[in-house]
């Protein structure tokens, strides 16, 4: 029943646009609106940018857009889920460092969950730090254990 899935359905693919704080307020007014009611970019005072890969156009001002192919569609009763391959990622400069690492926590990214909106960008670890040795004495690894 949604405006974008004939869309998905028939051209095979989309985008995802990655929300940071400036986006807020237009990210909610597109999620409550339907395209089928009018121009969603205007109202919402965002630029459509060119894909590099698909057809679908991209939001300019988010600071990560995904390029997505649709490889599968499993339907799920109540919805289909769509299951894509990334075909291209385009960040925003200042998010790449010298050596072009991207750095997410540099965005303000978005998320939602149960209704309500969370900033993200607070780094609780990185990877492997569960089961690497412990320097100093009395720390506890994952269970409680030593």
């Amino acid at each position: 029943e949604r405006h974008s899935y004939p869309l998905i359905r028939e051209r095979g693919e989309f985008a995802i646009n990655l929300v940071s704080r400036p986006l807020l307020r237009a990210c909610d007014w597109c999620g409550v609106r339907s395209g089928r009611d009018g121009d969603k970019f205007a109202a919402a005072g965002l630029t459509r940018a060119p894909a590099s890969k698909i057809a679908a156009p991209l939001v300019a001002e988010s600071p990560v857009n995904l390029e997505c192919r649709v490889f599968q569609v499993i339907p799920l009763g109540s919805h289909d889920l769509f299951l894509a391959d990334v075909v291209a990622v385009n960040a925003d400069e200042a998010l790449l460092d010298a050596e072009g690492k991207l750095h997410l926590e540099r965005a303000g990214l978005l998320a939602y969950a149960h209704g309500g909106y969370y900033a993200l960008g607070r780094q609780l670890g990185s990877f492997g730090w569960s089961v690497r040795k412990n320097k100093k004495p009395g720390k506890k690894g994952p269970g409680g254990r030593k």
